[in-house]
């Protein structure tokens, strides 16, 4: 093996390992709930804000941490994201009181908004064009991975007490670091211009009355009466809001476009390319969201109980692993365009079936599969791999970073609305049926839509001119 290819295996370690250590601590708190409840005598909703403080600042800090490490280097960014998680999990450990283990998820949520759009960027600045599919493959399997090993290593981890959940962040933390240090590549912008601060904090506001309000109106959805729900969405903040997040989407719109160097360039989206990744970016989170319901699924369609529908659910994640790393190596081989229309091909042939045959098992396993390998290969590399393709290098990091918020956007809007479908349904299988079927036809559009994209000899030519005028420069 040559230096060059033994190092740029080094450096996806590093990545893979970071990328993974985040997505494990999203899969192993849930095991812990109950023990720090105990622990800190709290009850469920304020339990519940392990997790909407955690999405909270990994929606804001993925953007700036993404735009930074364009600016300063992936080195500095991606150490400083890994850096940020550890101490979150340090301040967790060592909380006396419920706040601060907050504090600790805040601080861990902004880490991780920025370890994997940047690793993302390092495969683009480090890796030929040639094996980019393969490399993002691999770190995007990392998220089934960590759903089938989370909850093993969580019960393991929970026999000593559950501050060993945080503690196992730590070493690792420390590790990357060091090995980042020696081998993340430190390119940054040569001439660096006025940091967009005003977009900044407008998104960062946007961002966080959207998570805030969705969040909450998700958690209100868990009461299956429409009327209960109306009430409580009364008393709630969930409504202004949402009026405070639609107010500044034309605020951010006319900063940006007038910004010297904008945390969003609303030009990239004049490129067919990247404002198809939006939207396929942002219907694979609204699909993504579909797996929140499927244990209740099971639960209502085949009176299984809830252990073993999350049990069931394994096959799903299976398919997730092994999607991801397949299509990456297609991506080298056939280009984006095919592969895309695999996965959106796949997410809603599964969503459809199970849809319309949400009481026959064999039907579910089938969902699963499909389903599975379909957000493998959609969320795995592809949409990464064409932004690496599309942004010039000095817009890595951001368009890396976009895409994430438009998948977490995703995510948080549909499990709103799937559960609004379901709970208008009270909450039965026919309630769970149509919200798939809602998804499906919109996957489906957007397998449509996937024809626009770029053909192999048309990405082959845009990686050699962008390569041709990186070498210039």
């Amino acid at each position: 093996m040559v230096p060059e290819e033994r190092k740029r295996n080094q450096t996806l370690m590093v990545l893979f390992v970071g990328v993974l250590m985040a997505a494990l601590d999203i899969a192993i708190v849930g095991p812990a709930l109950p023990a720090l409840r105990e622990h800190f005598a709290i009850d469920a909703r304020a339990a519940s804000w392990m997790f909407v403080i955690y999405v909270l600042f990994n929606l804001v800090g993925t953007p700036l941490i993404a735009k930074l490490s364009d600016r300063l280097g992936r080195r500095a960014l991606y150490t400083a994201s890994v850096g940020l998680f550890g101490l979150g999990s340090l301040i967790i450990v060592l909380a006396p009181v419920y706040p601060l283990v907050l504090l600790g998820r805040a601080v861990q949520g902004l880490g991780a908004g920025g370890i994997f759009p940047v690793a993302s960027a390092v495969i683009g600045d480090t890796f030929p064009p040639e094996k980019r599919g393969s490399a993002l493959g691999l770190i995007g399997a990392v998220f089934g991975i960590a759903f089938l090993i989370g909850p093993i290593i969580g019960g393991l981890l929970l026999l000593l007490g559950w501050q060993w959940l945080f503690v196992i962040n730590l070493p690792i933390a420390a590790a990357l670091i060091g090995f980042g240090v020696k081998l993340l590549p430190a390119i940054r912008t040569a001439a660096p211009r006025p940091f967009d601060w005003g977009g900044m904090v407008v998104l960062g506001v946007l961002l966080a009355a959207l998570a805030v309000a969705l969040s909450d109106l998700a958690y209100l959805l868990d009461d299956a009466s429409v009327t209960g729900l109306v009430n409580a969405v009364r008393t709630s903040p969930a409504a202004p809001l949402l009026l405070l997040a639609l107010a500044l989407l034309p605020v951010f719109w006319w900063i940006e476009r007038r910004a010297e160097d904008p945390v969003l360039d609303m030009n990239l989206f004049r490129n067919r390319q990247i404002a198809l990744v939006g939207a396929l970016s942002f219907g694979a989170g609204l699909s993504e969201a579909v797996t929140l319901f499927v244990p209740s699924l099971l639960v209502a369609a085949f009176g299984v109980t809830p252990s073993t529908a999350s049990f069931m659910l394994v096959p799903m994640v299976l398919a997730m692993a092994i999607g991801s790393p397949l299509s990456g190596r297609a991506l080298d081989r056939v280009g984006s365009k095919i592969v895309v229309l695999i996965g959106t091909a796949l997410i809603a042939a599964g969503l459809l079936l199970e849809g319309l045959l949400a009481n026959v098992l064999p039907a579910f396993y089938s969902f699963s599969a499909l389903f599975g390998i379909g957000i493998g290969v959609l969320l795995g590399a592809s949409l990464r791999y064409i932004l690496l393709n599309e942004a010039p290098a000095d817009e890595r990091g951001a368009t890396q970073g976009v895409l994430t918020v438009f998948i977490s956007v995703g995510q948080l809007i549909g499990a709103v609305l799937l559960g609004a479908v379901a709970a208008g349904r009270g909450s039965d299988v026919g309630g769970y049926a149509a919200a798939f079927l809602i998804v499906g036809v919109l996957m489906v559009l957007l397998f449509i839509a996937s024809f626009g994209l770029k053909s192999r000899a048309e990405e082959l030519a845009t990686q050699q001119r962008l390569q041709h005028k990186a070498s210039a420069a």
